[in-house]
């Protein structure tokens, strides 16, 4: 069965967007995975077709209905739908290289987008949504972030990559940033490339680019590069 992303959201026009070109788009086209847009504001019960109200307690913004909202996830799929329920919320879990390939080796994905300033927690709650955080910033809507996660997720379905040993290399996937990337022209501005890289030895071009990943992941991202060092130690 191909990996299904059912979007509930205020914008389905945003869908595909950019996830029906280049990979992703021949991807879809293959039947290698799925797409499903549901319009939360179907189910709203007024003639304005409201989906929110004012916050409970008082304070800035509207609150995105539990009544309306449970009532589109409850018609996108069953309760026997074992798909996770992932809700894209600035507060949830940072999105990983690791769930990407949790989701990746699933059924796929039922994604809420939400807007304004947030969800009415008890629809959270009553039906079981995985908030998740594509990073520390703030967007308009979670349309964005979920294009971004399904596509980091698609790339890694069997199939839709060419060469599957690229990604086994990419930023992420050791720990580690990935390291600098020469090709032709031999000389550019004045640079050329790193001699090791043309030398033909693959013991030295492999070290080189391990010590230029560790050195990049030192300087660029001390929070991994830590992390990273904490698993040496624990396989020592």
């Amino acid at each position: 069965m191909a990996f299904k992303a059912t979007l509930l959201t205020l914008y389905p026009d945003m869908f595909p967007g950019p996830l029906g070109h280049s990979l992703s788009g021949r991807a879809l086209e293959k039947g290698l995975w799925d797409l499903e847009r549901c319009q939360i504001r179907d189910f709203a019960t007024d003639k304005h077709r409201s989906v929110d109200d004012t916050p409970a307690g008082g304070g800035a913004g509207m609150v995105l209905r539990a009544d309306i909202l449970a009532k589109a996830i409850d018609a996108a799929a069953s309760s026997e739908d074992p798909r996770p329920r992932i809700l894209m919320s600035p507060r949830g879990l940072p999105f990983t290289q690791e769930r990407a390939h949790e989701l990746a080796a699933g059924p796929g994905a039922i994604i809420v987008c939400g807007r304004f300033e947030g969800v009415d927690q008890r629809v959270i709650d009553a039906r079981g949504l995985e908030e998740v955080s594509i990073g520390d910033y703030i967007l308009s809507g979670g349309e964005i972030g979920a294009i971004t996660m399904l596509d980091t997720i698609i790339r890694l379905i069997p199939g839709v990559m060419g060469n599957m040993e690229s990604a086994d290399t990419e930023s992420f996937e050791t720990g580690l940033l990935e390291h600098p990337h020469y090709t032709r022209p031999a000389e550019f501005e004045g640079q050329i490339i790193p001699e090791v890289l043309t030398s033909g030895n693959h013991r030295k071009i492999h070290d080189w680019r391990m010590a230029e990943a560790e050195r990049l992941t030192r300087e660029r991202r001390p929070d991994l590069w830590d992390a990273y060092m904490a698993d040496e130690d624990d396989v020592d």
